[in-house]
């Protein structure tokens, strides 16, 4: 059986000895600190309240059957990239491009990095400190006898006598451990974690609201160019037209007012192009500053006109359970609940005393070479109790600062289960009266074309006055320009929706 090896001796000092009588110390205090350490004082987190257990429990949303969607666990939808739904590559892109480069998002990271870094500190903060110094000292005294004779007007024959500088030589180790009796340090460290994931929530909730700004942005851009291409083509027809009314007044087949009303319809027609044009340039400038790039940065690539995305033929919404867990304002809330909560024990442990285990080993000589021996070897290690008996109310007044703060993070979090059942419901009921509404759009926009081909063919046929065939016009573009916008705030409800249900946030 092999001999257990000792720590060497220096300069005549047993190390093992002093190690051993310090174990046999050590053990019963460790034994005491981790019975006494399992006390944590303030109230435990029991998990977030139950906020309209009935309505968050149910099976489905309120407003979900009459939008005509399905609301069941079964249909649950993905967390992430709901916008790959509408299979627009443009809109893809953009979306990826202001994750990885809008302020906002980077303003949220950096606020996580920091949570974390304060995490780690606590942590720290709840481990032994111990530190090493060392220092080399020279000092030189004054010859008092020199001086005294001096001031005296006689010379002595000891004024050369006195000693050299004096020298002295250290080099210690100490440590310091606050001994977490009431849990105060456990609570902070508690806090912090909860805090953190709360700001790891807000960055999922940035990324939600940006997806679903830059997909509104873009489906703006593409409807103000629909209604642009279209007013020009309307222009173009009604100068035509214009053109071939001037002509039949030169020959006398046309009368005046014909022409003026005419040219009235043309201008009209124009005086919606400015400012169509000018929100094709504003949607431009903010998605580009939504992908955290200059205004004007994206005029080329996105200036030609595109169809507005497509809708997938089946939404999935989910419970309101579901909903609960996917929200990340929800999970921050409940998260800054948990930390504050937290909180009241880290200030209720303030009102009993802290210990604090301090210890030394250090070495002291005149003479570097002799540094390290027996005879100049110090140690010290004490209990340091501190306890504010008398604070007239300031750790009191602490503990109700915390928990009125634990009241109103407890109200916060049921303003956001509420405020979140209240967006998926008005977001559904939206998206599901758009669509009807879309529908009876498109359906005047049929009848409206149809009258217009048989009213050109009447004028033709010389059987139709100018006046009935400008009306029926005015009434197709009209009907164009409402299914347009009907279809761009139909996919922008969409957007909502998915919004509203707390849909694409990345990991």
């Amino acid at each position: 059986m092999a001999a257990t090896r000792r720590p060497p001796a220096i300069d005549g000092f047993d190390y093992s000895m002093m190690l051993s009588r310090l174990s046999s110390l050590s053990v019963p205090l460790l034994a005491c600190v981790c019975a006494v350490s399992a006390c944590t004082l303030g109230p435990d987190y029991r998990g977030a309240p139950s906020v309209a257990p009935t309505a968050t429990h149910a099976a489905g949303f309120v407003r979900a059957p009459a939008a005509g969607i399905a609301s069941t666990p079964a249909h649950t939808p993905a967390p992430s990239q709901w916008w790959l739904a509408l299979d627009d590559a443009q809109l893809n892109a953009l979306i990826a491009a202001a994750l990885a480069h809008n302020p906002d998002v980077h303003i949220a990271q950096a606020r996580l990095r920091e949570a974390r870094a304060q995490l780690q500190q606590q942590q720290a903060d709840a481990m032994p400190k111990a530190s090493f110094d060392a220092a080399a000292l020279r000092l030189r005294e004054p010859n008092l006898g020199s001086l005294e004779g001096s001031s005296s007007g006689t010379s002595s024959g000891n004024s050369n006598t006195g000693g050299g500088p004096l020298q002295l030589y250290t080099a210690g180790f100490d440590a310091s451990w606050e001994i977490d009796f009431f849990g105060g340090t456990r609570r902070a460290v508690e806090a912090a974690s909860a805090e953190a994931q709360a700001v790891d929530a807000d960055l999922a909730d940035a990324q939600v609201s940006l997806a679903a700004e830059v997909a509104q942005a873009y489906v703006d851009l593409r409807d103000e160019q629909q209604r642009l291409s279209l007013a020009q083509r309307s222009a173009e027809l009604e100068q035509q037209m214009l053109t071939l009314t001037q002509q039949r007044r030169t020959r006398g087949t046309a009368a005046e007012v014909d022409v003026e009303r005419l040219t009235t319809q043309v201008e009209n027609t124009r005086a919606t192009l400015t400012p169509l044009d000018a929100q094709v340039s504003d949607s431009l400038d903010q998605l580009a500053v939504l992908t955290g790039q200059a205004p004007g940065a994206l005029d080329q690539e996105l200036a030609a006109p595109q169809p507005i995305p497509a809708l997938p033929a089946a939404v999935a919404v989910g419970d309101p359970a579901t909903l609960l867990q996917q929200r990340p304002d929800i999970r921050a809330a409940e998260r800054r609940l948990a930390s504050s909560n937290a909180q009241i024990g880290e200030h209720v442990a303030d009102f009993f005393p802290k210990v604090t285990l301090l210890g030394d080993l250090g070495y002291s000589a005149t003479d570097p070479g002799h540094l390290v021996r027996k005879s100049n070897f110090s140690w010290l290690g004490a209990p340091y109790l501190q306890w504010n008996i008398l604070d007239f109310g300031r750790t009191l007044s602490s503990v109700h600062n915390a928990e009125a703060s634990r009241d109103e993070a407890q109200a916060r979090y049921t303003k956001a289960v509420l405020g979140a059942l209240q967006d998926a419901n008005t977001a559904l009921s939206r998206y599901g009266h758009q669509r009807e509404h879309l529908a009876t759009l498109q359906q005047v926009q049929a009848s409206a074309d149809r009258s217009a081909t048989l009213m050109r063919q009447r004028y033709t046929a010389g059987v139709a006055s100018l006046i009935d065939l400008l009306d029926t016009q005015r009434t197709q573009f009209s009907a164009q320009q409402d299914v347009v916008a009907g279809q761009a705030e139909l996919v922008k409800d969409f957007v909502s929706l998915q919004k509203s249900l707390g849909l694409g946030w990345q990991g």
